[in-house]
């Protein structure tokens, strides 16, 4: 019903990690253990930290250029093994669920645009209860890895929702800028994966240093 249909946004997608996830940590962590393993240099924590929400395999590839491509493979599964150790350890961030409630009140369609896997974004769902709070979702394995559109172009086109209807939210580069080639608007977070000096060429409505932060500007700008 169009009276309940909120003021400029229809459509809410969402990062996972470093955005509602409180794992930039963790993964900054895994992807250096991996490419050590495997016997690559170890990155610095900004490379690290650079890769995160591309999709793995290009991510980790970035992360270890000294490391040949015949090693991709096992260079991968030493990420899942150090991830999979600690990945319950970690949560969302304080906020984010009376966030989405709220959104969820204000009948925007909630998504969830990732660079992880179906299987990896599905234990995560379900670890945090999160299964029925998002309407759709999309994964870097099923579709393309950012900065590609084509997440969002799957997402706007299952809702029917226009590019002027639709706000990515995001931690990194990756995020604005798929936001910026599928013609959305976006609102970049600080507290995530990359520094907001970043953000700014990539023209997004906000930039929030908190989740209390983000709410506020959700609730009365979208």
């Amino acid at each position: 019903m169009t009276e309940f249909r909120p003021r400029q946004f229809d459509l809410i997608a969402f990062d996972w990690d470093g955005t509602l996830f409180d794992s930039t940590a963790l993964i900054t962590s895994c992807i250096q253990r991996a490419v050590v393993d495997v016997g690559g240099a170890l990155p610095t924590r900004e490379a690290a930290s650079y890769v995160i929400g591309l999709a793995l395999m290009p991510a980790l590839a970035h992360a270890a250029p000294d490391v040949p491509k015949d090693k991709y493979p096992q260079l991968g599964e030493r990420y899942r093994h150090h991830y999979l150790a600690h990945h319950n350890d970690i949560s969302l961030f304080d906020g984010v669920l009376p966030l989405l409630s709220d959104l969820k009140a204000r009948h925007h369609w909630l998504t969830v645009a990732t660079g992880k896997s179906r299987a990896g974004l599905n234990e995560a769902l379900h670890t945090v209860a999160l299964r029925d709070v998002f309407d759709g979702s999309r994964t870097a394995d099923e579709t393309a890895g950012k900065p590609s559109p084509l997440m969002l172009h799957e997402l706007m086109r299952e809702f029917g929702v226009s590019p002027e209807r639709t706000l990515m939210v995001g931690d990194t580069t990756h995020d604005l800028q798929m936001a910026l080639n599928a013609g959305c608007a976006s609102v970049g977070v600080s507290y995530g994966a990359h520094e907001p000096k970043a953000f700014h060429s990539l023209q997004p409505r906000h930039v929030a240093h908190s989740v209390a932060d983000l709410h506020a500007w959700l609730l009365a700008n979208a």
